[in-house]
């Protein structure tokens, strides 16, 4: 499952050291001529310049690291780049400049045997249609891609049935997609990309085309599979309510821009940007929030009514702090007392509205 810790001070030397996947710099720039306006730019096109070129800004001069097992979530409106950005992860779509160092090896400069070679067994990619293959059954779709690697129909159908039970589907092997429900249908698009037992996952809006309800089986049934697998996973959502749900981490992509890059709860308290700020207004605090971050230093003269680990959220607390006359004792990772949670902190964070938008001034009409 997702990591609800907040960010350590040794963070990023941790995610650099375990770093599974990484972008350096890289642009995708749609239209005649994008690399030698790249050149001509210093490697840093303005968005000026871009448009004075007739040249779309799709991805521009991404940079991030993705580390062994975590969940990264790149969100953003449509026509945001998100979409982009993973697929010139895979190479799926080619970019015009950077890197994408997978496992030491930058992607970008891999033949395209190779390239072949990892997406056939190392990465599995899960996209918003199912594109499931309609004259197979369930069990053939899953196993399709073994069949592509040349692994034996015994072998291959065994490791589709583990993967079929594995996402919950035993007893509908037989089964035709028609036969199936949409969420059954993703599924087994998910069973289908577990199947060469990837070592980094990409999905991109894989849950959006569902209903809520199914959608929200879904993100469970997701969480209960990282929580077995331990995959990295970069995750593509436009539901900022289903990034800080799965997310270890959030990007926040605007115009082919990362504007930021943070924890669910780093985004929500210290968003970097106004555009942060109005992404993330709506939502629920206490969701969010984590015993650590509202927590005050400890009263050497109180007693505590129990104790709470540092890192959970307060909307799993609230109950017991607010219920409680004495104060909450905040756990640190080694179990000792690192500060303490009042019935006051939690309230503030759940009677918590965000600042109204100020209402742009109306112009005045002229007079007739």
């Amino acid at each position: 499952m997702a990591s609800t810790s907040g960010p350590s001070a040794d963070g990023a030397a941790a995610r650099a050291s375990a770093a599974k996947i990484t972008c350096n710099g890289v642009w995708k720039l749609f239209g005649a001529g994008a690399e030698q306006v790249l050149a001509e730019h210093g490697g840093a096109p303005s968005e000026q310049a871009l448009a004075d070129a007739g040249l779309i800004g799709a991805v521009r001069d991404a940079n991030f690291t993705v580390a062994d097992g975590e969940i990264f979530v790149i969100m953003g409106l449509s026509g945001s780049g998100k979409s982009t950005l993973v697929r010139c992860m895979s190479r799926l779509i080619e970019p015009t400049a950077g890197e994408v160092i997978f496992d030491g090896q930058d992607l970008l400069r891999a033949s395209e045997k190779v390239l072949i070679d990892i997406r056939r067994h190392k990465m599995g990619m899960v996209f918003q249609h199912f594109a499931l293959l309609p004259h197979l059954t369930v069990l053939g779709n899953v196993a399709f891609p073994l069949e592509v690697q040349g692994v034996g129909r015994a072998k291959r159908e065994e490791r589709a049935r583990e993967v079929i039970e594995l996402v919950g589907l035993k007893g509908r092997e037989a089964y035709y997609p028609r036969e199936l429900s949409g969420g059954q249908q993703q599924r087994v698009g998910i069973a289908r990309s577990l199947a060469v037992e990837p070592e980094i996952w990409l999905l991109d809006e894989p849950f959006s085309a569902l209903d809520p309800l199914i959608r929200r089986e879904m993100q469970d049934e997701f969480l209960r599979l990282q929580d077995v697998l331990q995959k990295t996973i970069v995750f593509i959502t436009h539901d900022f309510d289903e990034a800080i749900r799965l997310a270890d981490r959030i990007a926040i992509m605007k115009d082919g821009v990362i504007i930021q890059i943070g924890t669910p709860e780093e985004l929500v308290t210290n968003p970097a940007t106004d555009y942060v700020a109005e992404f993330t207004r709506e939502i629920p605090r206490a969701k969010v929030l984590s015993a650590r971050a509202i927590m005050t230093a400890v009263d050497a003269s109180a007693e505590f009514a129990g104790r709470v680990a540092a890192e959970t959220k307060i909307e799993d607390i609230a109950g017991q702090a607010v219920d409680s006359e004495a104060p909450l004792a905040v756990i640190g990772d080694d179990g000792a007392v690192i500060g303490q949670i009042t019935a006051e902190a939690v309230i503030e964070v759940l009677v918590y509205k965000p600042p109204s938008r100020q209402e742009e001034p109306r112009p005045r009409q002229e007079e007739q």
